[in-house]
């Protein structure tokens, strides 16, 4: 039975998860894959780090360079984060033809073109199935399993936090700081949340996705994004009297050789399954031809999901080390080159706009007309007597109209005498 050696780099929660799978479910592994996974070196600057861990002090060093630079490490295991240390130790790994497993998302949106190049020139392996989504194995679905499929579009919830915090609003009622703060306490939002709730770590998680499913690197910088700082609940309950749900969407769609990226709080009917995902769940939804449309759920975060994606990246390269082989299945199949991605300005969708009225008559006039002029129309209007801070919502629906659009005319309202706060702007897609 062959012996592959494992240098783990960072022991925080992920990397304890990892130690503990591996110290756990190593008896099975070696049963069904006739593999021997040693952890022989974990690197960790804090000695008091994953002291639950079952890893004896002989084999803890703080130096994450003498771990990749020892001849007998076969896999190299990143779970430090970041785009500094974690890209020098990667490249590094790579360069002395190691196989690397990480988790880093923001390193691969970033730098993954840079990595997978020395990956492909020093013949090793660099897998990132935890990147995306935690135990769900949405990276391994798009490299092989949708390998024939050409994807048309994703739809995909793919930050815990944003989802917990939707979800509660949604289903008690309570304001966005509230729903922040119990996400806080229970652990599924740090005390800087700014990552999550700004759409950064799901805009990482896209623009991954996006490569894979066009086949063309798409760069972190061509993602548009939005977070979820301006929902409020009053959009929430207006939203479910048109028979929607808001969720923060990671979206990306492909037609006539471009490409759409892009992440933003969206309304999604209430009668799609992506809409009673809830809790810190996690979901994507890919379709394409001829596969069709596909449904992947579950945890896409936490110890014990994330270190479980790590480890079947981890037997995967074991058993590629077996037969002899790397590069099986490429990180990417992607093509030099980049596809065009249409800024946010062409994008065409429908479109929630609440504005912030005094109640006097002709109001609502000057804002269609207004719409009117720039070519956008009206679907269904919802004017009640509720007043908050004495201006009464009005909301609209669109039908489907070009961004650009939208942004000239709700400048022009904004300016309005009568119109006292920011319009509200979401969008809406009807087919996820």
């Amino acid at each position: 039975m062959k012996k592959i050696r494992i240098g783990l780099i960072g022991l925080g929660t992920v990397g304890t998860g990892f130690a503990k799978a591996l110290a756990r479910n190593g008896p099975v592994i070696r049963q069904r894959f006739g593999i021997d996974l040693d952890l022989a070196l974990v690197a960790e600057k804090n000695r008091r780090a994953g002291r639950e861990a079952p890893i004896p002090p002989s084999r803890r060093v703080r130096d994450a360079a003498r771990l990749v630079r020892d001849p007998e490490i076969d896999i190299v295991v990143e779970l430090i984060g970041g785009c500094g240390a974690a890209k020098r130790l990667i490249a590094e790994a790579l360069r002395r033809g190691k196989h690397v497993v990480t988790a880093n998302k923001a390193l691969l949106a970033e730098h993954g073109r840079e990595l997978f190049g020395i990956a492909q020139e020093r013949g090793a392996d660099l897998y990132y199935e935890a990147s995306v989504c935690g135990a769900i194995p949405i990276v391994r679905a798009l490299r092989e399993g949708l390998a024939s499929t050409r994807v048309a579009s994703i739809f995909g919830i793919v930050n815990g936090t944003c989802n917990y915090i939707l979800s509660r609003m949604t289903g008690s009622g309570i304001d966005f700081r509230a729903a922040l703060r119990e996400a806080q306490r229970l652990g599924y939002a740090e005390a800087d949340p700014a990552l999550d709730i700004d759409g950064t770590d799901s805009a990482h998680k896209l623009a991954i996705l996006a490569t894979l499913a066009s086949g063309s690197w798409v760069p972190l910088g061509a993602v548009y994004v939005e977070g979820i700082r301006r929902i409020s609940a009053i959009d929430i309950r207006f939203a479910k009297e048109f028979g929607y749900v808001i969720k923060l969407l990671a979206i990306y769609k492909q037609r006539a050789g471009q490409v759409e990226a892009r992440v933003h709080p969206t309304l999604i009917p209430a009668s799609h399954l992506l809409s009673s995902v809830g809790e810190a769940f996690n979901a994507v939804c890919v379709e394409g031809w001829p596969a069709g449309e596909i449904v992947l759920y579950g945890r896409g975060a936490g110890q014990a999901p994330t270190a479980s994606a790590v480890l079947g990246d981890v037997i995967d390269i074991a058993r590629n080390i077996g037969r002899g082989c790397c590069g099986r299945v490429p990180p990417v199949a992607a093509r030099v080159g980049a596809p065009r991605v249409r800024p946010v300005e062409e994008i065409e969708t429908q479109y929630y706009l609440r504005f912030s009225v005094v109640d006097r008559p002709g109001v609502l006039a000057r804002i269609t007309g207004i719409l009117g002029r720039q070519g956008i129309s009206i679907a269904s209007v919802l004017q009640t007597e509720r007043r908050i801070g004495g201006v009464v919502p009005v909301v609209l629906m669109t039908h489907r109209s070009r961004e650009g659009n939208v942004r000239r005319a709700i400048a022009r309202i904004d300016r309005l005498a009568d119109v006292r706060d920011r319009t509200v702007l979401l969008r809406v897609e009807e087919k996820v």
